[in-house]
């Protein structure tokens, strides 16, 4: 017997405009309700603009997540103006937890999926890993996906392209690229990025790296392409705002939101003063954290502030458990200074 298919709705919405999600029309079938459509919307919308939160995963010990502090972290998030979420970033040890545990985190994060654009980073070497936190993160919900380039072992640019090209295509997912050559050893080069975006679909890039001029071409390229921009960098953001990036993803916003989402909001407003004092803040910050290596110089600013962080997932010395220490002390009375409650029962 032939199927009768029902009549379908257009419907047109903007979806959580509030959490920076995007316009969004789809079709519906009749019997599906608006809330879970909504919710379907939801979770396929890509961050567009704001402060995402680059999130500190807290483990119990190297491969135990510490599951009472990570939500109780993404709680204290959620009240204090952010967009949303990037998930097992390089702020997130991503590189230090085996795919099992990262999955783990998905399921427990999920929810998040229905409420705030959230990227999940589903970066690694092999792309038999890739897919499997990249297909397992769809099946959750979770509507985009961020690759760096595969660490340790150089890649051609095009060889590089197709990694990407080949993991996005295998998931599933929007695919928002990752520009760290610091940490993943391997430029993004622009050319690249129109390769990968006239293949698949390009929701993004976020440009981690400290080539700032960076952020002017890949700017220029996502005008014609369609795609948003992000940067990684706190204190250079309203110049970066300036060339038309679109928000920030931050590692240090675990710690300080209030400081990240402010500086975000006074540069877009043009309030040079406001901006100016947020920028202070933020050096001040990093001038105290960044004698540690990151990300533990992030779980200093975050033991200051009385947020979980778990057990260090590599030992460390008693040298530098000693100036992590005192890198915290410090912290505390910047934070006393600057009016910015201490969490209690949390670190």
């Amino acid at each position: 017997m032939q199927a009768i298919s029902k009549p379908r709705l257009n419907i047109k919405r903007t979806i959580g405009t509030a959490h920076g999600f995007v316009e969004t029309s789809k079709t519906a079938p009749r019997h599906l309700c608006f809330k879970c459509h909504q919710r379907t919307l939801a979770r396929m919308s890509a961050p567009k603009s704001g402060v995402i939160v680059a999130l500190w995963t807290p483990t119990k010990d190297e491969v135990a997540l510490d599951k009472a502090g990570l939500l109780s972290n993404v709680e204290f998030l959620k009240t204090k103006g952010i967009t949303g979420f990037m998930i097992l970033g390089s702020t997130g040890e991503f590189a230090r937890l085996d795919v099992q545990t990262r999955i783990e985190c998905l399921s427990l994060l999920r929810p998040l999926a229905d409420e705030w654009p959230t990227i999940v980073n589903a970066s690694a070497i092999r792309p038999a890993d890739v897919i499997t936190v990249g297909k397992r993160a769809r099946e959750l919900g979770f509507g985009t996906m961020s690759l760096l380039p595969p660490a340790f072992y150089g890649l051609a640019q095009a060889d590089l392209a197709e990694f990407f090209i080949y993991c996005a295509k295998a998931v599933g997912l929007p695919l928002f690229l990752y520009n760290f050559p610091e940490r993943a050893g391997t430029r993004i080069n622009i050319e690249t990025i129109r390769t990968v975006a006239d293949s698949v679909e390009l929701a993004g890039v976020k440009q981690s790296g400290a080539e700032f001029e960076y952020h002017r071409d890949l700017v220029k390229l996502a005008r014609e392409k369609n795609f948003v921009v992000f940067s990684g960098a706190e204190v250079t953001l309203p110049e970066a705002l300036g060339l038309g990036v679109n928000g920030c993803v931050s590692g240090l916003a675990n710690a300080v939101p209030e400081l990240v989402v402010g500086i975000h909001q006074a540069a877009l407003q043009g309030d040079r003063e406001k901006t100016e004092m947020f920028r202070t803040r933020i050096d001040s910050l990093l001038h105290q954290v960044n004698v540690l290596e990151f990300p533990l110089n992030v779980a200093a600013a975050m033991l200051a502030r009385g947020l979980a962080t778990g057990k260090t997932k590599t030992p460390l010395s008693a040298q530098t458990s000693a100036l992590l220490n005192q890198v915290v002390e410090k912290v505390r009375a910047l934070y006393a200074e600057w009016g910015l409650e201490r969490l209690t029962g949390k670190a």
